[in-house]
């Protein structure tokens, strides 16, 4: 396939993604479209596969095989999979974030809260102290973190700080598609509530799409347009997120949405 095409619909488009570690399969021949303004969702229990695929159309993991095509400011799809590193390093600065479900993994955790968002301005060319501070002032207290707490360390903050501090980090650059793995693993169900309206109201506010790794079909319901179900490293079901949960056709679909429905 060319390296560059013309869509001016379609945002990301995934074909015949696959990874194998040997005879194990990580993820095998998905593919989808992601639209502007979308959120997916990617649902399946531990090993199905779905953070092995969202970290090989992230760029973290080098897949076997397929395509990972994004729509660039001039409206034609790139093979991102085929882009220099430094192409790569830009695009995460600029057009793509990635919010991890442990925020130490995304944030510097002996650098200032203010600086942690401020850093990924200065990665893409800011220069100006004050405007930055500003841009940084307004971002924490886009998440409900108070201005006050700027020159705070990560480490002082509780884990549902953190994860809002690290998505602050994530979008003030103003990206178009984020990839979030477990965005609320870990956290207390009053402190994932928060941080799920936090980010659905951030989704439609910034017109954001994203692609959303999660075993919890609270956060897939509430956050996501469509839906994708993973086992064993394959897509076993797709379409849209209430038509999945209220009449799941794969049995092992049944058997996700039924596990929770008796919890």
């Amino acid at each position: 396939m060319k390296d560059m095409m013309q869509d001016t619909d379609v945002l990301l488009s995934v074909r015949g993604l696959s990874k194998f570690y040997g005879v194990r399969i990580g993820c095998a021949e998905v593919s989808f479209d992601l639209f502007p303004g979308e959120v997916m969702g990617i649902v399946g229990e531990s090993g199905s596969g779905k953070s092995t695929l969202l970290n090989c159309m992230a760029g973290h993991l080098t897949p076997d095989r397929g395509e990972v095509l994004f729509a660039g400011r001039d409206g034609g799809l790139r093979d991102t999979l085929r882009m220099s590193e430094p192409e790569r390093r830009m695009l995460g600065r600029t057009d793509w974030a990635f919010v991890h479900q442990h925020a130490r993994d995304g944030l510097r955790m002996n650098v200032s809260a203010g600086g942690n968002v401020g850093e990924r301005l200065m990665a893409v060319g800011a220069r100006h102290y004050g405007a930055i501070r500003d841009s940084a002032v307004d971002w924490l207290g886009r998440v409900e973190i108070a201005e006050d707490r700027i020159d705070d360390r990560p480490t002082a903050f509780s884990g549902g700080m953190q994860q809002r501090l690290q998505i602050a980090r994530n979008l003030i650059t103003g990206p178009r598609l984020v990839f979030m793995d477990e965005p609320t693993g870990g956290l207390d169900v009053s402190v994932q509530a928060r941080l799920l309206d936090l980010l659905r109201g951030l989704v439609r506010e910034m017109g954001l799409s994203a692609v959303i790794v999660t075993h919890d079909m609270a956060v897939v319901r509430l956050l996501a347009d469509r839906l994708m179900v993973m086992k064993d490293g394959y897509v076993v079901e797709s379409g849209l997120t209430d038509q999945v949960l209220d009449d799941p056709q794969h049995g092992y679909t049944q058997l996700l949405v039924s596990s929770v429905l008796q919890v």
